[in-house]
């Protein structure tokens, strides 16, 4: 029987079979996986697989198989910086949630999560929540990110989460789609989520008042059906967004306003760094951001065997 992965816990999986129905299903025995991913995760919420029924009054199956994913993306895993963590799989979006104040996001962070969707052709969207937390103070940068950001052609919504207004034209925006939805902890995912979903009742926990940063309120990623054609993927929040296999020399095919400079850079294996004629270093602060371009020095630099003349 066919069924689509909704909760993983990592041993044990939430699916929903193509009836509506949902199974407790665990692994059992070898199947067929992509070994070329060496995830720490065989099986990703979004995931399309095929199940056995065990115990059909307990509500217990087993998954023997599964299908070829259409996508997935993928990050360092929390525990082993040298593995890979599927994220979700079979997407249609990736949205990250960010805000401006208490806490604040980087940049950096924004643009980690950003290059990874390009990685893996995934179209991406940002939402500033917590509109109300930009005072005065905080104006200016918010406007220089969402300049920034819908210039360079991703969709970015601000909003607040309680505000009806403002969840159904998210609402609007996620529909026909399967959305997955990442940010650090306490930028508002949960809040989001409740919103769209009034009866689900996830936990959401305050800003810590000692570091002013968020804690953890979603402990796995879980797919929630907006309708039947519309799912969203609410995940953990993360410190970090660890880019896995991207290479130093293709990194800049992953920024949109770089990749359309790199035809006119003299050498084809141009870093942007120091070499001369660079189409790149020559639309700073023209096409070229310098806060997206720090990014991109910022990961490069991070990247294995990423020295440069």
């Amino acid at each position: 029987m066919k069924a689509r992965v909704y909760k993983s816990t990592g041993s044990h999986y939430s699916v929903k079979d193509e009836h509506g129905r949902f199974w407790n299903a665990r692994i059992r025995g070898r199947f067929k996986i992509d070994k070329s991913i060496r995830a720490t995760n065989p099986i990703a919420v979004g995931d399309w697989v095929n199940i056995i029924i065990e115990n059909e009054d307990d509500g217990k199956a087993i998954i023997n198989q599964i299908d070829k994913r259409k996508n997935y993306i993928i990050r360092e895993a929390p525990q082993n910086r040298i593995k890979r963590h599927i994220v979700a799989a079979n997407l249609d979006e990736a949205i990250v949630i960010a805000t401006i104040n208490n806490p604040r996001t980087s940049h950096g962070f924004i643009d980690r999560f950003l290059l990874t969707a390009e990685a893996y052709h995934l179209p991406a969207s940002i939402i500033f929540n917590k509109a109300d937390l930009i005072t005065e103070e905080y104006i200016a940068d918010w406007k220089i990110l969402e300049d920034l950001y819908q210039k360079i052609g991703y969709s970015v919504f601000t909003i607040q989460a309680t505000v009806k207004e403002d969840i159904d034209k998210i609402r609007q925006h996620l529909k026909g789609k399967t959305t997955l939805f990442s940010g650090h902890s306490g930028v508002g995912k949960s809040t989001i989520v409740n919103e769209l979903f009034p009866n689900l009742n996830l936990k959401t926990l305050a800003i810590s008042s000692t570091s002013g940063k968020g804690q953890h309120s979603t402990t796995f990623a879980e797919m929630f059906d907006l309708d039947d054609n519309s799912q969203i993927i609410d995940t953990p929040g993360v410190k970090e967004f660890g880019i896995i296999d991207i290479d130093r020399y293709e990194l800049a095919h992953y920024f949109p306003e770089m990749k359309a400079l790199l035809p006119e850079c003299k050498f084809n294996n141009c870093l942007h760094v120091n070499e001369p004629e660079c189409a790149v270093k020559d639309a700073l602060e023209i096409s070229v951001s310098i806060l997206r371009y720090e990014s991109y020095l910022n990961i490069l630099d991070s990247l294995p065997q990423a020295e440069y003349l």
